[in-house]
């Protein structure tokens, strides 16, 4: 069972999660981050470390936020890895707790 990052990391994009994350798992995008369910160890790390509290177990998903499995897995496939933390957008305070961003991801 792996991790999911959902909806809240769109336009947030803080990569705390990163720096903890022993499989590398994670990959980024212009707006969002994804992380592998192939590379991921499910060891919860990242958790804790994620400002905007956008990373869920996968089991434990809210309902509203399922559709980020299946995006999760695709986007890691075509966007690259990323290892180190980088600075978060200077606005993703603003968008951090914005609903319905899913419409804003880009790919």
């Amino acid at each position: 069972m792996a991790f999911v990052v959902t909806e809240n990391c769109i336009k947030c994009k803080y990569t705390d999660c990163v720096a903890v994350c022993p499989a590398d798992a994670f990959y980024e995008g212009p707006n969002f981050l994804a992380i592998s369910p192939i590379d991921c160890i499910d060891c919860g790390l990242c958790v804790p470390e994620c400002p905007a509290e956008a990373i869920y177990q996968e089991d434990e998903l809210p309902d509203s936020q399922k559709e980020f499995t299946k995006l999760n897995a695709e986007l890691a496939l075509i966007w690259p890895r990323i290892t180190d933390v980088k600075p978060a957008p200077e606005d993703a305070d603003i968008w951090n707790g914005v609903v319905d961003k899913l419409k804003l991801i880009e790919t």
